[in-house]
């Protein structure tokens, strides 16, 4: 008989007995429908008789039992092609076999099998741009498991569309098997990268009111050029090129563009596989303008006109959808507040073509009795559980709330431990009035290791080691440790912070430090710090935050020059600050590193006395307003405005202020003056000896240069002003002092280079006094300084 294999059923050959018996059943058949009989036996052996026996033949590793219970043919039933290559196809698909053959002779039924052979060990040839662990976690297939050429070819597709993530379409991949004894084989996965698939070029069509070149600023695709070495954003990425028609419709919509729409994002591979072109098409519509702004509510309790204060827009403002969406997340926060657990607020909004107006009513309902079953985490496999449901604004139980549902994922995304963030919510299956809340997330490293050389005006040429572990243990917790020598300055730093201390949100923390400062130039001596502080800090809300610290200080005065103001040698050599001290912060900026719009206001006191040999009170007070000039001018959105302030003032109790704790005005706080050069001085010996009160200020534009984001280059120009006091108890006729206000303008760049940002700026004194030192240009490096 001809082995049945899959895909082809048995098929008994047309023989002289075929044809006879055909005839004679038939005619029994015939027979049959006279007397109602069926000759079930005889038609059964016609269709090929029955099975006796079934033999399993080539199993190693699988009992034959185990093969049989894969098949639908049993023994004592009759022979069936149909059930025969049902079987063969059942044993295919358990992906156990690579090859299998169905034999019937007689009432023998012979299965003969190839069993898949055992992947001994997985690896991987060839690949340079992604690591082996990175590849690994992607295949399917792995050691001590059975290898089935299907898997292989999926496996296959994965690698190649890993890489095309990463912006490499001309990669191949061919798997190769090694075979070894026993039935088993080694995988090897050859890989050939081939070139990076980069972005030639960028276009839009259908833009008029920006230019290509504002909408590429916009994106996170760039086009490729050979400062990019160190960014893979000029790689094609077909993930990243829609997060870019989501940035391309947020930026119109923010600035009025309601009707924008992304009619298409093509990429074109070019014929070499190795650069894209890429085309969006826009329809940017009409500009429009906020109509009437209104407020409206069913619940009888609550009084519109008490929440109009969390609205930001009126009438004749430019659309701004960011901005509504802000004002729906006040509103629910403040109506949460007062008692009202299910809300929706939802804008009703109606558009005026014509008058190229959106109007806008705010509705607030009460929303849908659905309760939190329960939250599911997943994808995290090194950070805790808890340490991201404590981020959650939602608890098991509560009433939900779609506003908190959306402020959860903005924190679990601000902890910076995690690539993305995706937190919804499904109902239940339990009950209808429960709802599961989802968070999956997908981790990245949190370790840093920096290490930085460079120039500062300060403390001249420098070396700065760092290590940082943000999510230590996947604990949350962050500890980081910076070594530095520089020519003036050195300084070693070690800090651990715990962000829910007791299970709270507190955030604790100590920080060590030791320090050694030269101080020749602008007050002829050196000294030597050494301290240790203890923070702890809690938010009321998320804008206004309050921080405590204690600090523990050990001062050394060294190598006093001979020649030093009397009052500094009249200073003590060695002094203990046990100082304890607290800030209060109200921050509405939209960062906090590099903010754009928003502002900020900090009053900090310490006091120093318990214990020590130090005792002074200190006040602190400091400000600062960001707004995006473009969005007001319908300039480059780069044009940003910045004014900052700063104003402090400390006095002794019952005993004088050390030199070491004084303000100094000049340098960072004042360019175009030196480092303490407009601070009061000794008119004989030129030292500075810095004031018991300074005030400062700051007016900044940030200038686009015209150059690509990529290049990391910004620039700006600026206007310091700044105002400094006399110590109080030293004598006034002995000091070059003067309490007026400098001032100063410039301009400047700031490089954010790989190893760290750094910053030129050129400074100009307009309103000095002749004792005052200056300085032309300030070379910073770093976030230091």
């Amino acid at each position: 008989m001809a082995p049945v294999r899959l895909g082809a059923c048995a098929h008994i050959g047309t023989t002289i007995m075929g044809d006879t018996v055909a005839r004679i059943t038939r005619w029994l058949g015939a027979l049959a429908l006279g007397v109602g009989v069926v000759l079930g036996p005889l038609s059964a052996f016609a269709a090929g008789g029955v099975i006796d026996r079934i033999v399993i033949e080539g199993t190693q590793r699988i009992e034959p039992d185990t093969v049989r219970t894969y098949m639908t043919v049993r023994e004592g039933e009759a022979y069936d092609p149909a059930q025969v290559d049902r079987s063969l196809k059942s044993l295919f698909e358990t992906g156990l076999f690579a090859d299998v053959s169905i034999q019937q002779a007689g009432g023998t039924l012979t299965v003969k099998v190839v069993e898949n052979p055992i992947i001994n060990r997985i690896s991987f040839e060839g690949n340079r741009r992604i690591e082996d662990d990175v590849l690994e976690k992607e295949i399917q297939l792995r050691p001590r498991v059975v290898f089935t050429r299907v898997k292989a070819q999926e496996d296959v597709q994965r690698i190649l569309d890993l890489y095309r993530r990463s912006g490499r379409y001309a990669v191949s991949v061919d798997p190769k098997l090694i075979q070894l004894d026993q039935n088993r084989v080694d995988l090897a996965f050859e890989i050939n990268e081939g070139p990076s698939t980069t972005v030639r070029r960028i276009s839009f069509v259908g833009n008029e009111h920006f230019s290509d070149s504002d909408l590429r600023e916009v994106i996170e695709t760039s086009e490729e050029a050979w400062y990019r070495f160190l960014s893979s954003s000029d790689t094609y990425d077909p993930d990243r090129l829609n997060y870019d028609r989501e940035l391309l419709r947020r930026f119109y919509l923010k600035r009025g563009y309601a009707d924008f729409e992304v009619k298409s994002a093509v990429a074109e591979l070019s014929s070499d596989k190795e650069s894209f072109f890429i085309t969006f098409t826009v329809s940017e519509g009409n500009r429009y303008r906020f109509g009437p702004v209104g407020l409206e509510t069913t619940l009888e309790a609550l009084n519109p006109e008490a929440l109009r204060s969390e609205i930001d827009v009126a009438e004749g403002d430019w659309y701004d959808a960011d901005k509504v969406e802000k004002i729906i997340q006040r509103l629910t926060d403040k109506v949460g507040t007062l008692g009202y657990a299910f809300l929706d607020v939802r804008p009703r909004v109606t558009r005026d073509p014509e008058k190229r107006t959106i109007a806008i009513t705010f509705q607030i309902d009460e929303g849908p009795r659905v309760f939190v079953e329960r939250i599911d985490v997943n994808g995290n496999m090194r950070t805790h559980d808890e340490v991201i449901r404590r981020e959650v604004a939602l608890a098991e139980g509560d009433a939900f709330n779609s506003a908190k549902l959306r402020r959860s994922r903005s924190r679990i995304q601000d902890l910076g431990y995690f690539e993305k963030v995706d937190v919804t919510n499904e109902p239940s299956p339990t009950a209808p009035d429960r709802t599961v809340v989802k968070v999956n997330v997908q981790e990245k490293s949190t370790g840093e290791v920096s290490f930085g050389v460079g120039w500062s005006s300060s403390v001249g040429a420098m070396v700065e080691v760092g290590v940082r572990e943000r999510n230590l243990l996947g604990r949350g917790q962050d500890l980081k440790a910076a070594v530095s020598w520089a020519q003036r300055r050195s300084q070693v730093d070690l800090s651990f912070t715990e962000p829910y201390f007791l299970g709270r949100r507190l955030r604790a923390g100590v920080d060590l430090y030791a320090l050694e400062r030269d101080l020749q130039e602008e007050s002829s001596y050196d000294y030597r710090s050494v301290g240790t502080s203890l923070r702890l800090g809690f938010n009321y809300n998320d804008v206004l935050s309050h921080s405590f610290k204690y600090t523990a200080e050990f001062t050394d005065i060294l190598d006093m020059d001979d020649d030093a103001s009397v009052f500094i040698r009249n200073q003590d050599d060695q002094t203990v600050v046990s100082m304890v001290g607290h800030t209060l912060t109200y921050d509405k900026r939209d960062s906090r590193l590099n903010p754009k719009d928003g502002y900020f206001i900090s009053l900090g006191n310490d006091v120093a006395g318990l214990g020590g040999t130090e005792y002074f009170l200190r006040s602190d007070l400091k400000a600062g307003y960001y707004a995006p000039l473009g969005d007001w001018m319908d300039w480059n959105p780069a044009w940003t405005l910045s004014v900052r302030g700063q104003a402090g003032y400390i006095f002794g109790l019952g005993k004088d202020v050390n030199i070491n704790q004084r303000y100094n005005l000049g340098g960072s706080n004042l360019r175009g003056f030196a480092a303490a050069g407009a601070s009061p001085r000794d008119a004989s010996t030129d030292d500075a000896l810095g004031g018991n009160w300074i005030g400062t200020g700051t007016v900044e534009v940030g200038v686009p240069l015209g150059l690509p984001d990529d290049l990391g280059l910004s620039g700006r120009l600026f206007s310091d002003v700044g105002m400094i006091g006399r110590p109080d108890d030293y004598d006034r006729s002995l000091m070059d002092s003067a309490s007026s206000p400098r001032l100063s303008v410039g301009g400047g760049v700031t490089w954010v280079s790989p190893i760290g940002p750094i910053a030129i700026d050129v400074g100009f004194p307009v309103i000095k006094k002749s004792f005052d030192e200056t300085e032309l240009l300030r070379i910073s490096f770093g976030s230091r300084f």
